[in-house]
Order: structure tokens, then sequence, then C-alpha cells
């Protein structure tokens, strides 16, 4: 009887058991750390157990070439990208590695990164920056010590860069994990991204059952629905990003306004000292701007002053009565109708 690959409710099925035998082996070796050690020093070395008690499962099931719990549960074996062996010892520790190793090395990596980023930022911006001895024996402190020394070698503009880049880091992870489940619910070849990477699949023992095929369907229709979503998502997220980027750019616009329309400063101080209000129709675009962001609001602020004090450009008592009463029934257009133009 020949064998056929594995469907994507057994692999779930073995997953889910794996990890609840996991579960119970951290559970077991956290209980006896913090019995040896105290809970403090259990707090510090809590990913460490986990990350041990992961290599001694897959080290005594996948790496020494048996079934895993889980895999014996539903019935399948692993099989190399030919489909007709049995990984070999190299492609079986890779795959120990990737799945359990590299996700503790990456999450360390970025997590040092961030520390060190917003570190950097606290000292210069005038905050108390933590004073912290790092014990060489200390989890991770190697790896704080080279993210420490290869951010000393970066220049401020560099390490300002490094900021986003680790945020889109982040989140460029979480999509492709997504991405990942979402072609697993397509295909039914790879759960873990590990076995994907490593090229290590699935065989059923067992025959196929009658509803093999509705399986498959309804599960690749939940894949196209799962990508459906997160390109939905995505979308969402860089509208968001050219809406940010905008709102910044005006921003640096209207900060600057105030030098640049000086100019119409000193033609505004000219007209409220003239009778000249009623030929201000081609100024308005700049007065407006110039009023807004400069002035705040002329209205309630007529006596305030311009940039700070009106008193340092056109003194009070020197307005002609009738135009301060023309400027308060001045309909000023909305600045940001100009800054499009």
């Amino acid at each position: 009887m020949p064998l056929v690959g594995a469907n994507q409710p057994q692999l779930i099925r073995s997953s889910q058991k794996d990890e609840y035998y996991q579960h119970c082996l951290r559970n077991n070796a956290n209980e006896a750390f913090q019995t040896l050690a105290g809970s403090k020093r259990w707090l510090h070395w809590r990913k460490e157990i986990q990350l041990l008690s992961d290599l001694a499962y897959y080290g005594l099931t996948t790496f020494s070439g048996y079934q895993t719990l889980g895999e014996e549960y539903v019935s399948i074996i692993q099989v190399d990208p030919t489909l007709r062996r049995v990984p070999s010892r190299v492609r079986r520790g890779a795959l120990v590695l990737l799945h359990s190793l590299f996700p503790y090395l990456l999450d360390k990596l970025l997590v040092c990164l961030e520390n060190e980023l917003e570190a950097g930022e606290d000292s210069q911006g005038g905050g108390i920056q933590r004073a912290t001895v790092a014990s060489p024996w200390s989890p991770g402190a190697w790896m704080r010590g080279w993210v420490r020394r290869a951010l000393g070698l970066l220049t401020e503009p560099q390490r300002r860069a490094c900021v986003p880049a680790v945020l889109a880091l982040q989140q460029g992870l979480s999509i492709l994990h997504r991405v990942h489940v979402a072609l697993f619910y397509i295909s039914g070849a790879f759960y873990h991204l590990g076995k994907r990477t490593a090229g290590v699949s699935y065989l059923r023992v067992r025959g196929v059952t009658g509803d093999d095929g509705d399986i498959r369907s309804s599960y690749r229709l939940l894949g196209m629905i799962s990508l459906m979503q997160l390109a939905l998502t995505l979308a969402l997220q860089l509208n968001n990003l050219r809406q940010r980027q905008r709102a910044r750019q005006e921003w640096r616009q209207h900060r600057n306004l105030p030098s640049r329309y000086n100019a119409v400063g000193h033609c505004f101080n000219n007209i409220i000292n003239t009778d000249c209000l009623g030929h201000t129709e081609n100024l308005l675009p700049y007065l407006s701007i110039y009023l807004s962001w400069s002035w705040g609001s002329i209205k309630p602020r007529i006596g305030v002053g311009l940039g700070g004090c009106v008193d340092g450009w056109a003194p009070r008592e020197a307005l002609p009565l009738n135009n301060i009463k023309m400027l308060m029934n001045l309909n000023v257009p909305d600045p940001l109708t100009y800054l499009n133009v």
C-alpha cells in the first residue's frame, strides 16, 4: 500500500500533542529549578529552562530517529524531500536547532537591540540611564555585550535608523508567520517554519479516509481567506503609514511657516496702520497662514501680538479703531486650504 502525505488535521493534532508534553516537561523543570535555586534566579533563567526542555524533548525523539509522542499519536512519520527516505541525522539535527534554538536566539537578539537603542536615546535625551552590571553568568550577557559593541561602531544617524528597522523586522516576522500558516492551510505540507526550512514533511502510516478530499478543500478555502485577510491588513497598515508620513511632512512645513512669512507680517503691519484693509483679497492665503500659525487666532488675541506681542511691531495705541473693527470681522480662511496649492 503506497504511503500518502499527512493532511492538515493530523499535523495540527500532532503539534498540539507535542506541545502538551513539552508543557508538562517545562513545568517539571521549572519546579525543580525553583526548588534548587529559588524564584529570583528562575525569573532570569526561565527562557533558558524552556529552551533546554525543548532541546531535551526533540533530542530524545527526533534527533535520535524516533517519532515524537504527537507523531505516534496520529501515526505519521518524517521523510526527507524525496518522500522515500527518513531524514538523515544532519537534517534532523538542523530541524531541532531551527525549531527550538533559532527562535530563542532571534528573540534574544531583537530584545537586546531594542533595549540598547532605547537606552541610547534616554542617555542622549537627558534621561537617567539605568546602570546595569551584567554578570558573566547571566542569560544573554554575551549577546548584550556583542550588540553593545556593534552599536558602538555606528554613528548617531545610523543608530536612529536602526530603531524603525528593528520594528519593521518584528512586524515582518509576524507577517511571515501568518503567510506560512496560510500556505500550510492551502498545501498541507509544513506546519512549522523549521520543518519547511529543513525540508522535513510527513507521510501517514494509515490508509486514506473517505473524507480526505473534503478536509483538504475546506482547509484550502481557509488558507485563501487567511491570505485575503492578511492582504487587507497590509493595505490598511500601508495607508496609515502614508498618512503619518504626509502629516509629518505637513508638520515640517507648518513649523517653517513663521520664518517664511515674515514678509507677510511686515505687510500686515502696514495694512492695519492704514485704511487699506479692503484691498487684502490677494494677500489672504499668505495672511491666513501667517496669522493662524504665528498668531494663533486673530479674533481672541487682537491685542496680544503676532509671534509674541503686538507692541513689538505695531503699538496698540497706534492702531486705528476702524482697522481693529475690520480685523475683528475679517473672514480669514483656513490655512490648510492653501497648503496644497
